[in-house]
């Protein structure tokens, strides 16, 4: 705690006013580290470089004026030659160590990167049958049940097979795990990154994860660079298997996959949701630490002491700031002694302590917070019931939100994931395409309400609803229901929604089977 002095000449008054260190979040890029910015002779010393590389970045830094006869200046010359330059490299709008530090100290980003990266890729994946396979199970007579089970549980087979393939292509996690972990970069830092890495025989072997903050795109687009502990590391586009190793003598270098969210700033990196509402991240924190700090320093209202007639002493001076420093913290009520020197003739002495803060202190600046948090939602794009309670909220409107953040946030990032994994997916078989499962707005009850309405209509077939849950085909479940004369008046009756029971059944059923109703007060709900 800090304390400062303000003496005035005139009325000999002492004011003591104690302030604290507030927590600052710094938003200079400059102050985060960027090993790509180290000089190139440092670089040199790295692992993962080649004798030829070293010596051509000598003769880059050898900068020199020659004349005749080969002589030469012996002046000194700050080459002013980086990682970017020496590496080829382009350096990125902003920097990847600040991007991933905001990540971590603002709870409203970290909670929304979170909910994104939990409904887009953390409910897991399934396997489809690409058009190419459906064409093949149509051409199958449908008379022909025994050769049409048999391509099914051939179907359900290789799908099994591919799943485990792909959860093998690494030991420490599952497939869901490192997408999970390239997510969390793509919406941190704007960009994520897919390691490849191939058998001998050119087929995938690996798949892992590769942090943001560290990676670089090459100025060429021939490849990537990594600077971690001390080592460098060149790795190739996807799909890209002739591009030489221009750094080190790796003669297969992996590959890599980027995903980056587009921004028409950059042409090589991504930029992330929260870039527009870093104002609003940075007075956020700053006014958690201001209450935090108010209770961790002072413990109580702020004071000015105010002396009148006569000036505190040095020792009066340092007991009162003890106490304010260490007397008050966790204890309560303590007193306080001050000496202070007598009355004369002409001037009476004076010691007061007036509180600049007398209120109760509840949460300080409670109504900008909540303005930060959804401004930071609002970039995000995500509805606050996702990552908390909000208050106020009706069902409906939480649905709505939900509807709205799965169409325009979630499907659309799904797709564009989906697209660039496929093409690895089809390196290993053309039958299945990758497809993550979207959010869900309808719950199970609902749900096997539909699908035996579909069954009845015949409008799908058993192992088609089997297959959706991920279950093995049925002998004879490709055929479709076929009802009885009652049951199928039944379903007439049913779909056409004519019988009188069912009307009012249907008007006074409960919300979750239908839309939410307002919170009492609010009003009707309109349609």
């Amino acid at each position: 705690m800090a304390f400062e002095y303000v003496e005035d000449d005139n009325s000999q008054e002492v004011h003591i006013t104690s302030s604290a260190d507030m927590f600052k979040f710094s938003t200079s890029h400059s102050e985060y580290v960027d090993p790509f910015m180290l000089p190139a002779e440092e670089l040199k010393s790295y692992r993962g470089l080649s004798p030829n590389f070293k010596r051509k970045t000598t003769r880059t830094l050898q900068k020199y004026h020659q004349g005749v006869s080969g002589v030469r200046s012996k002046k000194i010359e700050d080459p002013d030659v980086t990682g970017y330059v020496m590496f080829e490299a382009v350096e990125p709008p902003y920097n990847m160590d600040y991007l991933a530090k905001v990540y971590e100290v603002s709870s409203p980003h970290h909670a929304a990167v979170d909910a994104k990266v939990s409904n887009i890729v953390g409910l897991g994946y399934d396997l489809i049958e690409t058009d190419e396979t459906k064409d093949r199970i149509e051409e199958i007579d449908d008379n022909d049940i025994d050769r049409l089970s048999f391509l099914r549980r051939k179907i359900s087979r290789a799908k099994t097979r591919l799943k485990k393939d792909i959860d093998d292509l690494n030991e420490d996690e599952s497939f869901t795990e490192t997408m999970k972990k390239i997510l969390t970069d793509y919406d941190a830092t704007g960009n994520g990154y897919m390691e490849i890495g191939r058998k001998v025989d050119g087929t995938i072997g690996y798949i892992g994860h590769i942090p943001s903050s560290n990676m670089r795109v090459r100025r060429n687009r021939d490849g990537f660079i990594q600077i971690v502990n001390n080592k460098i590391v060149f790795f190739r586009n996807y799909g890209d298997t002739s591009t030489p190793d221009p750094l080190g003598n790796d003669p297969r270098p992996n590959e890599v996959v980027h995903f980056k969210k587009y921004t028409p700033t950059n042409n090589y990196y991504g930029v992330p949701d929260i870039i527009p509402a870093l104002q609003a991240l940075a007075g956020d924190e700053f006014a958690s630490k201001f209450n935090l700090d108010y209770f961790e320093n002072k413990a109580v209202p702020r004071y000015i002491i105010v002396v009148k007639g006569a000036r505190l002493s040095d020792d009066s001076q340092r007991k009162l700031l003890e106490f304010f420093q260490t007397g008050l913290k966790g204890k309560n009520h303590r007193s306080l002694y001050i000496p202070l020197p007598a009355d004369d003739g002409n001037t009476k002495v004076e010691f007061k302590m007036e509180p600049v803060e007398a209120g109760v202190q509840d949460s300080s600046f409670r109504n900008y917070r909540l303005e930060n948090r959804d401004e930071i939602l609002m970039a995000h794009r995500v509805p606050v019931t996702k990552v908390s309670m909000g208050s106020g909220i009706s069902l409906a409107a939480a649905r709505d939100a939900d509807k709205n953040f799965r169409e325009q946030v979630t499907k659309p990032t799904q797709d564009y994931f989906e697209k660039k994994i496929n093409k690895i997916v089809r390196e290993f078989t053309d039958m299945f395409l990758l497809k993550f499962n979207e959010l869900s707005l309808t719950d199970e009850d609902t749900q096997s309400k539909i699908d035996e309405r579909y069954l009845r209509m015949q409008v799908i077939v058993p192992n088609e609803i089997r297959a959706k849950k991920g279950l093995p085909a049925l002998d004879g479940g490709d055929s479709p229901v076929v009802l009885n004369a009652r049951a199928a008046a039944e379903q007439t009756t049913q779909a056409t929604g004519n019988r009188r029971r069912d009307q009012e059944r249907q008007g006074n059923q409960p919300d979750i089977s239908g839309e939410a109703r307002n919170p009492q007060g609010d009003g009707r709900s309109v349609q």
